[in-house]
């Protein structure tokens, strides 16, 4: 199983999965008049499969007990659930979120839901495995909440140009933000207690639980949709190729950032891996802001706090990042 060797190499994998989480959403973004609860089958499919092959290949290197399939045999039934479980949990989050996104954009769903899901994750991260600098750790999770409420203040100031969106949008942000903080504990609790799943495994278990999940979550989406109308299965057939490969492809990209975040937790701690992970939304405002143009023509006051976000995320990574030494 390949571990980082080093804390520089691990903080460059929780980096490299904070760039994965903010921007898979911009395949859904790129595709056209194709609905997100069909899009979402094809992202579920993806980050089981990348899992699985990560497992597979990274997870399985040496035949020893930490290899994927040993590892799978020798656990306990309660880590594997816990995994699946926090499975479930996320990927009813993330629909939320994707919802969200395509109601209020990227650059405001993904600070106000992501950061709401900072504080809980790393709080009840820290409660399961208590290491680190605590100060430090949790002042760099104020300095996240404080990016969340000035990247609300923009949001208001855009609301005043005529560009705002609903008070709906902005209750899906935060009950996904909530719900996307209680899954990372569900799996710092399968790779630290008893016969712990390794990292591969839980990623692998996670991902098969938010596919599973789907017949429950997003049929019922389907069925009952946040935006638009009632949409069937007959959709997903008739969606072009394009669609199904960038659903695929964002799958692929959240799944690789979710290992990566798991296997650097391994040499740090999960509270901090969760935290630098979670910056994500300052990877997504910027793809909202310099590619989607969703700012665009908006108050210069509302550009004034994007960029304090900005400067308070980066912070928050810096005090995080510091609370391992």
């Amino acid at each position: 199983m390949f571990t980082p060797p080093s804390v520089a190499v691990a903080l460059l994998m929780m980096i490299v999965s904070a760039i994965c989480w903010g921007s898979w959403a911009n395949t859904y973004k790129g595709v056209k008049n194709y609905r997100f609860e069909l899009f979402y089958w094809d992202y579920a499919i993806g980050i089981f499969l990348v899992s699985l092959i990560l497992a597979l290949t990274m997870g399985s290197s040496g035949n020893d007990s930490s290899s994927f399939v040993n590892n799978v045999h020798d656990t306990r039934g309660s880590n594997i659930v816990s995994a699946l479980v926090g499975g479930a949990i996320f990927n009813l989050a993330n629909l939320l979120l994707v919802a969200a996104i395509d109601m209020a954009g990227l650059a405001v769903a993904f600070p106000v839901s992501i950061g709401i899901a900072l504080v809980v994750g790393v709080v009840l991260n820290y409660i399961l495995q208590p290491k680190g600098n605590a100060v430090l750790l949790m002042s760099g999770v104020a300095c996240a909440f404080i990016a969340v409420v000035l990247d609300g203040k923009a949001y208001g100031r855009l609301g005043r140009a005529g560009q705002g969106a609903s008070r709906k949008s902005i209750v899906l942000c935060v009950v996904s933000g909530v719900l996307m903080g209680l899954w990372s504990p569900f799996m710092t609790y399968a790779m630290t207690r008893g016969h712990a799943l390794t990292p591969y495994s839980a990623a692998t278990f996670l991902t098969l639980g938010a596919l599973v999940s789907c017949f429950i979550w997003n049929i019922y989406f389907m069925k009952k949709p946040l935006v638009g109308e009632p949409v069937g299965f007959g959709g997903f057939f008739r969606a072009p190729a394009s669609g199904h490969l960038l659903g695929l492809l964002g799958g692929f990209i959240w799944g690789t950032g979710t290992v990566f975040n798991l296997v650097a937790g391994k040499t740090t701690t999960f509270a901090v891996s969760y935290a630098i992970g979670q910056s994500a939304p300052m990877v997504a405002a910027a793809w909202g802001l310099f590619v989607w143009k969703e700012f665009a023509g908006s108050e210069r006051l509302a550009k004034v706090y994007l960029a304090l976000m900005f400067v308070s995320y980066i912070l928050a990574i810096l005090l995080v990042a510091h609370a391992n030494g």
